[in-house]
């Protein structure tokens, strides 16, 4: 169910929300409400009740968290719009609890200039119910390096980091050329996000492996082993540490490249985890086949383990979902044909709620790896918490009603869910985008519009 802006009860940008737990910045809890003004929080406190002067959100006594910040999506616009755009996409941010994404380059045209990243940024600027930010992709052949050297001049100053397809990328974007890759990060100080999986590797293994038949779906994480990822890493940190350049490792899928970071991490490095390398492994093969198939690939049970100590212990700093949507017509092309990926943001954080509820992790520990520390890592400014002065971007979550994940219920244009069927809570009730509620109760007020994040 929609509503237009003109009908919406919750018009503009000051808000109360009363009636909630709110989790602070220590990872308290408070009893009570806080007030946004002109998209920004101006007080938190126990004694804040309902204003018969601002619009008001009634919390219900759930629980109030900092808006979700999920710094790697696919959000398929331009050019791949039959997957998903960014009206679908940024309205299932909303459901999810996500009021910031980061959007990767790999659409059609990539975003690799000045006037690709100006077009999504306008687009953005027209549709997007949550706000927003994109990376610019490095070329595999070093032709746009000369945009890449402008730092934080130029497109750069808008983008929100560099990413690199160290293996895996398609066209223009597979950049597994290691003088390349050098190149890349010997100039500048902007962070470089990488797809770490070591592309001559994979296309060996490919060749070899895909002689034979039959092929199943979980010939994927045969092919696009651990090594793969293990060399590819090594050497994203060689070259970190050899440039002293800031690198972001994305998706990490391997217990053996958690261990490596907690060995040889530095202040220049950080990296994530997705829930689905987190709570899926190759089993998962068996329920859903294709769909279980993403880049880099779902590994065994022992990596979730290991995966999920270096999170608790800070060695992995965050959670991405790498939404990356695909139709089920397409997914179900036999391998190696069907595409790699899964949608996520719609189910990302009840899904971490919900192993908070089991004990794994606390709610505090949930918001600080969805919220707190992606903002800090990507510089991104007024974002990730609950306190005076930061903008006005929340989520009010049930941790009482239990709901099964439906495809269904999907909203984005994908219209399923690797998870679907799973029981969970910690569903969103509402979500507020600088003040302004875009999604309570099922309901979705479609003028609800994000801005472009800065990076400070």
């Amino acid at each position: 169910m929609t509503t237009p802006m003109e009908h919406h009860p919750w018009r503009g940008q000051h808000l109360v929300v009363h009636n909630g737990l709110i989790l602070q910045p220590d990872g308290r809890l408070l009893r009570g409400g806080l007030i946004i003004r002109d998209g920004c929080i101006q007080a938190v406190g126990a004694d804040i009740t309902a204003d018969p002067e601002l619009p008001c959100l009634d919390a219900k006594g759930h629980h109030v968290l900092p808006g979700v910040v999920d710094p790697q999506v696919h959000f398929r616009d331009p050019g791949l719009i039959h997957k998903e755009d960014l009206i679908t996409a940024s309205r299932a941010c909303l459901r999810g609890g996500v009021t910031s994404y980061l959007e990767m380059p790999n659409t059609r045209p990539p975003t690799i200039d000045g006037a690709s990243l100006e077009a999504k940024l306008e687009r953005a600027a027209d549709v997007s119910r949550v706000h927003y930010g994109f990376f610019l992709g490095a070329c595999g052949d070093g032709a746009n390096l000369p945009v890449l050297e402008q730092d934080n001049q130029g497109p750069l100053a808008q983008a929100c980091g560099i990413k690199m397809f160290m293996g895996t990328g398609h066209g223009v974007l597979e950049c597994s050329d290691p003088t390349v890759q050098e190149a890349v990060f010997a100039h500048g100080h902007k962070l470089i996000a990488v797809h770490a999986e070591d592309q001559q590797r994979i296309r060996q293994r490919r060749e070899r492996l895909l002689t034979t038949e039959p092929r199943p779906a979980d010939l994927h994480s045969i092919i696009q082993d651990p090594e793969a990822a293990l060399l590819a890493t090594c050497h994203a940190l060689r070259l970190s540490e050899k440039f002293q350049r800031r690198l972001h490792v994305l998706h990490l899928s391997t217990g053996v490249e958690a261990e490596l970071l907690r060995r040889e991490k530095t202040a220049l490095v950080s990296t994530e985890v997705t829930p689905q390398h987190l709570l899926l492994n190759r089993s998962a093969y068996g329920r859903l086949g294709a769909l279980a198939q993403m880049n880099p690939p779902l590994r065994d049970e022992e990596d979730n383990q290991v995966l999920w100590q270096a999170l608790v212990d800070g060695v992995i700093d965050c959670i991405a979902t790498d939404h990356a949507p695909h139709t089920l017509a397409e997914k179900a092309r036999p391998y190696p044909d069907c595409p790699s990926g899964m949608p996520g943001v719609e189910t990302s954080l009840p899904l971490m709620l919900t192993q908070a509820q089991a004990g794994r992790c606390s709610v505090a520990d949930v918001s600080r790896w969805m919220s707190q520390r992606p903002a800090e890592l990507y510089g991104l400014e007024g974002k990730g918490r609950l306190a005076v002065g930061y903008h006005g971007d929340l989520t009010v979550v049930d941790l009482q009603t239990i709901r099964p994940v439906r495809n269904g219920d999907m909203v984005s244009k994908c219209g399923w869910s690797p998870f679907d069927g799973w029981e969970l809570v910690g569903w969103p009730v509402a979500t507020v985008v600088a003040g302004v509620v875009g999604y309570a109760h099922g309901v979705f007020h479609e003028g609800c519009r994000g801005a472009a994040l800065r990076f400070v």
